[in-house]
C-alpha cells in the first residue's frame, strides 16, 4: 500500500494565480496547469502506481474561502472516495483562531492545517510577508491550540528560517508538525546543502516534527533522481523512517515529469532501506500522521 500525502486538485475559477496575469511562483512558468485539474484526472495520473490513499493539501483558494475548498474536498469525498484526508488553511495570525477552526471541525476527514510560512530573500520565493512568522506569540498560541481539535500542522519554512521553526515546534510540544517538501533546499551548492543539513538537524531534535518528501522538482524545475536520492538519504539520516513521509505534489511536478517516473525515482531513492523503512515511508507514517484508515 502506498499514501500520496500532498496531493492538489483545483478549480481554476476558484485560485486567483491560475487566472488573470501569470503571477511569479517558486515552481517557475506553470501555463500548462493554469486550467482545471480534477480529482479524475488526478485517479488517472496514479493508475497502476500502487497509490490507495491520499491527503489532499490546500491550494491557496482566496483566504476568505477556506471554508468553501474544504467543503468542496469533502464533496469530492462523498462522491468519488478521494482524497481520504484533508489539509485546510485558517489563518494563525488571527487574534485566536478557534471560530475558524470550529468551522473548518464539521467536515469529516479534515486533518490538518496549512498556512505557508516561508519567507526567502529572493522575491521569487518569498510566500509570507514576514520571515519571523514562526516566533511570533500569538501564532504559537494558535498553533499550540491544534492539539485541542487532533489537527497536525503543516509547516513550510525555508532552511534559514529553520531556528524559528524549531523554537515554534518547542512551544508546541503536542501539536505534530510536518515539514513541507524537506526543507525546501533551494541551494543546492556545497554550501547551500551544508546550511540546509544543520538547520534540518534543528527540526529534527524536536520529537513532533516528521518530514515530507515531496517537491524535489521545485527549484530545479526537472525529475532529478540524484537529487531525490540525496534528499531522502539525508532526511532520513535525521529524522528516521518513522519521522518521514512521500508526497507527490501532484500536479505542480506534472510540470515536468509524470506520476509514474516521480514515484519510480522516490522508490529508487529509498531502495537501500530495510522494508519496514520503506513501509514507514510510503504508508505507515502518513496513515499515522494524518489517522487514514
Amino acid at each position: 500500500m502506498t499514501v500520496d500525502a500532498h496531493f492538489h486538485v483545483w478549480r481554476q475559477d476558484d485560485l486567483p494565480w491560475l487566472t488573470g496575469p501569470m503571477q511569479p511562483r517558486i515552481f517557475g512558468p506553470y501555463e500548462a496547469i493554469r486550467r482545471d485539474y480534477p480529482i479524475h484526472e488526478y485517479l488517472a495520473d496514479i493508475a497502476g502506481s500502487g497509490v490507495d490513499r491520499a491527503v489532499y493539501v490546500q491550494a491557496n483558494w482566496p483566504v476568505d474561502r477556506a471554508e468553501d475548498e474544504a467543503e468542496w474536498i469533502e464533496g469530492q469525498i462523498v462522491e468519488t472516495g478521494w482524497p481520504h484526508g484533508i489539509v485546510a488553511y485558517a489563518d494563525m495570525t488571527a487574534e485566536d483562531v478557534r471560530p475558524a477552526l470550529d468551522r473548518l471541525m464539521r467536515f469529516p476527514h479534515l486533518r490538518g492545517i496549512r498556512q505557508q510560512f516561508h519567507w526567502h530573500a529572493v522575491p521569487e520565493y518569498r510566500f509570507a510577508s514576514d520571515p519571523d512568522l514562526c516566533c511570533d506569540p500569538r501564532v504559537q498560541r494558535n498553533i499550540g491550540r491544534l492539539a485541542e481539535y487532533g489537527l497536525v500542522f503543516d509547516l513550510q519554512v525555508f532552511a534559514g528560517q529553520m531556528d524559528g521553526a524549531a523554537e515554534l515546534a518547542a512551544a508546541c510540544p503536542d501539536v505534530t508538525f510536518v515539514l513541507q517538501h524537506a526543507g525546501m533546499l533551494e541551494d543546492t551548492s556545497e554550501p547551500g546543502r551544508a546550511a540546509w543539513r544543520d538547520a534540518m538537524a534543528q527540526l529534527a531534535a524536536r520529537p513532533n516534527v516528521v518530514s515530507k518528501l515531496s517537491g524535489f522538482g521545485t527549484f530545479q524545475h526537472r525529475l532529478d533522481p540524484e537529487l531525490i536520492a540525496w534528499l531522502t538519504t539525508e532526511t532520513v539520516t535525521l529524522f528516521g523512517a518513522e519521522r518521514c513521509l512521500w508526497g507527490s505534489n501532484f500536479p505542480i511536478e506534472k510540470l515536468w515529469t509524470g506520476y509514474d517516473a516521480l514515484i519510480a525515482a522516490h522508490r529508487a531513492a529509498a531502495g537501500g532501506l530495510s522494508a519496514a523503512e520503506r513501509q514507514a515511508i510510503f504508508n505507515d507514517t502518513a496513515c499515522r500522521v494524518y489517522r487514514l484508515t
